[in-house]
């Protein structure tokens, strides 16, 4: 989904009251979708350096932020086309390691002198010994120029933050801050499913996708496997205490360490953030691709995108000072661990090993970080998703729908329509096309000349190519439908925004749409969601 020129199009009606039906159009012109990139290997030669971030309304910003010293070992996931890992990036690059395999990460401090030490803390992994660099409060630093090497290991998997253990109101502010994600060591064999959904079945299975994902499961646990995965990292930026900060930093620039006056002394209180990230964007920078070239200290995205059915792991830390509630439409998320501790319990009837709750918003305290599941399936609509109807001559249409014991579509897992919602199939959107609930439908659409605005919501209540038109009655198509950029007759999918529920954290500069906002972008199987960069 390119959008650029969503910052003027989109309106908050359409966006808080149509999407969780709604199609965005441009969700099928481009491939910005996400994933959990990171680099690999047992040695990370990261350094934290300045550089300028950009923010949709125009502002680059000056920023700290960790990046690689050179090469790194590897990329991941093994699809990703054209990553990159510059000395500077915001938030720093996602490490990903195995459980149990020790690791270790060098720290080179090229920050401003005046900036003095800097260096990271590694919460809930084991730090095995450092060598070099010099005391500091919480941790061994690097000084100007220095170089603190710290060796680890994780002993269980899942999602981690690190972050600057220096002068952390003013470090982390300024950016300094990461992800490391644990791999299981030994995930399990087989999966088995959670509630009523299935634990996997992308890749392998009957998809023609290549598979995105680090690992078959989060945890060495058979209920923790997964189809596709995304890491979301979520800050805030007070732009003020950034711009007193450079002001600082070319006021001392040439100074000597130690020397009288070659410090920095930004106040960090008051703080009034004005710009909400989303893995170092603002919404709608965030749904470009990753590693996008306009975006050379910013390269992850957060633009989810799946098929109905599929068990989506979320990766999501809190990195700024702020709690921030974020919420995903279209269903809850039930999580499996925090801080990369999984819940379990047996004392649960319908769930002995999982013990997470569902959750409304996953709401992050600073440095948390927790792994959750997320699916759709069309289950609670009261029509066909698909628009399927035995009168048209389209084959698809009569897609037949076997309820398994759970009521889903799943005896043929390479059918289009696997996983729909049985109970709803060849249920008419509206028996009268135009009517409403009165007229003998079951919901009421918005009348399409108040809600639709232009290009940006796609107008079919139904997934997949032609299928407005091979559900429509004899009076016409289903409306509203027919915007320029998504024809009845091309491909539909739905987009449900997920946002932060504190509204200001909605914005970019106080102006809306921005901040932390993406989209989960759900189409049907036809669309081959690609996810290489």
């Amino acid at each position: 989904m390119r959008a650029t020129n969503m910052k003027n199009t989109i309106s908050k009606a359409i966006l808080h009251h149509l999407v969780p039906m709604a199609a965005v159009a441009l969700l099928l012109t481009a491939t910005a979708y996400a994933a959990a990139p990171g680099i690999t290997g047992t040695t990370f030669n990261l350094t934290a350096q300045p550089a300028y971030i950009s923010q949709p309304d125009g502002q680059e910003v000056y920023s700290w932020g960790y990046g690689c010293n050179g090469l790194p070992s590897g990329f991941a996931p093994a699809t990703t086309t054209t990553p990159f890992c510059n000395p500077m990036q915001v938030p720093g690059p996602t490490l990903i390691v195995t459980e149990n395999v020790p690791f270790s990460v060098n720290l080179t401090n090229g920050l401003p002198t005046a900036a003095g030490n800097t260096s990271i803390l590694f919460p809930g992994l084991q730090l095995t010994s450092v060598a070099s660099g010099t005391p500091g409060l919480l941790t061994q630093e690097a000084a100007p120029g220095g170089t603190v090497t710290y060796n680890l290991v994780a002993t269980s998997p899942g999602t981690r933050a690190y972050y600057s253990g220096t002068q952390g109101d003013l470090q982390v502010e300024m950016g300094l801050y990461g992800a490391i994600i644990v791999l299981p060591s030994s995930p399990p064999a087989s999966c088995t499913a959670v509630g009523s959904v299935p634990a996997h079945y992308v890749a392998p299975g009957n998809s023609a996708e290549s598979d995105f994902r680090l690992a078959a499961a989060a945890y060495d646990h058979p209920r923790t496997c997964y189809d596709r995965e995304y890491l979301f990292q979520f800050s805030e930026m007070d732009p003020n205490i950034h711009s007193q900060a450079l002001a600082q930093v070319l006021a001392t620039a040439g100074c000597t360490v130690g020397a009288v006056g070659c410090s920095l002394n930004v106040p960090t209180e008051p703080y009034h953030p004005n710009y909400f990230m989303i893995n170092g964007r603002s919404m709608p920078d965030d749904m470009d691709t990753n590693y996008a070239t306009q975006y050379p200290h910013q390269p992850y995205n957060g633009n989810p995108h799946m098929h109905p059915g599929e068990q989506v792991l979320l990766r999501i830390i809190g990195q700024g000072r702020w709690q921030h509630p974020f919420h995903e439409h279209g269903n809850h998320v039930r999580i499996l661990a925090r801080d990369g501790n999984l819940i379990l319990s047996t004392s649960s009837a319908t769930d002995p090993n999982l013990a997470g709750p569902l959750l409304f918003t996953t709401t992050t305290t600073p440095g948390m970080a927790m792994d959750g599941i997320f699916y759709w399936t069309g289950k609670g609509l009261n029509w066909d998703a698909y628009g399927h109807n035995p009168a048209s001559s389209d084959p698809i249409a009569k897609l037949p729908c076997t309820p398994d014991a759970n009521g889903y579509n799943t005896g043929n897992t390479a059918a289009l329509n696997y996983y729909e919602w049985c109970q709803d199939h060849n249920k008419p959107m509206q028996a009268a096309p135009f009517g409403d609930v009165a007229g003998g439908g079951p919901v009421t659409l918005p009348d399409a000349n108040l809600f639709t605005n232009g290009a940006w919501y796609g107008g079919s209540p139904y997934l997949g190519p032609n299928a407005t038109v091979r559900a429509s009655g004899p009076t016409g198509t289903t409306p509203p439908s027919g915007t320029i950029a998504n024809s009845p007759t091309g491909e539909a999918g739905f987009a449900f925004m997920w946002h932060s529920h504190n509204e200001r954290e909605i914005t970019t500069n106080n102006v809306f749409p921005g901040g932390m906002l993406m989209m989960m972008l759900v189409d049907s199987r036809e669309f081959m969601i690609d996810e290489s960069n």
